[in-house]
C-alpha cells in the first residue's frame, strides 16, 4: 500500500483544555504519523476559504467565529490509508454518537465543538493541506 497524507485540524476547544498530545499520540499509537504542523490563530479570510463549501449552510458564521477563537494546530497526518484510518481514530461529529474512546467521545464537547477536523477524502485532503501548507513543509512521509 502506498503512503496517503490527510489534513487534521485540532480545534480551539481541544487546544485551549490541553488535550493536543493525548489526540497527537492517538493518532500515532494508530499508525500515523505528523508530516507537518503549526500552531496558528485562523483569520476569518483563511477560515472563510477553508470552509467555503459550508457557506450557505446556517451554521457558516459560528463556524468561523469558533475556529477563529483560538489557537488550532494545523496538522498533516500521513500513513496508510490515512484519510479514511484519520476519520475512524476521530470518530462521528456528533460526540454523544462518537464510538468510545474516539478523538471525539473524549474530547469533543458539542457537534460544533467537536475537538477535530479531518479530511473526508484524497481530493479534500489534498485542497486543504494546500490552503496551509507549502509543499517544502512535509517532512516525516
Amino acid at each position: 500500500m502506498s503512503i496517503q497524507k490527510t489534513f487534521s485540524i485540532i480545534k480551539p476547544n481541544a487546544v485551549k483544555k490541553g488535550v493536543m498530545g493525548d489526540i497527537i499520540n492517538q493518532f500515532e499509537q494508530s499508525g500515523l504519523r505528523v508530516a507537518a504542523a503549526k500552531l496558528a490563530v485562523l483569520s476569518k479570510e483563511k477560515c472563510e476559504l477553508f470552509y467555503a463549501e459550508h457557506k450557505e449552510r446556517p451554521f457558516f458564521g459560528e463556524l468561523v467565529t469558533f475556529m477563529t477563537s483560538g489557537p488550532v494546530l494545523l496538522m498533516c497526518l500521513a500513513g496508510e490509508n490515512a484519510v479514511l484510518k484519520n476519520r475512524e481514530i476521530m470518530g462521528a461529529t456528533d460526540p454523544k454518537k462518537a464510538a468510545p474512546g474516539s478523538i471525539r467521545a473524549k474530547h469533543g464537547d458539542s457537534m460544533g465543538e467537536n475537538a477535530v477536523h479531518g479530511s473526508d477524502s484524497p481530493e479534500s485532503a489534498a485542497r486543504e493541506l494546500a490552503i496551509f501548507f507549502d509543499k517544502y513543509e512535509f517532512v516525516n512521509l
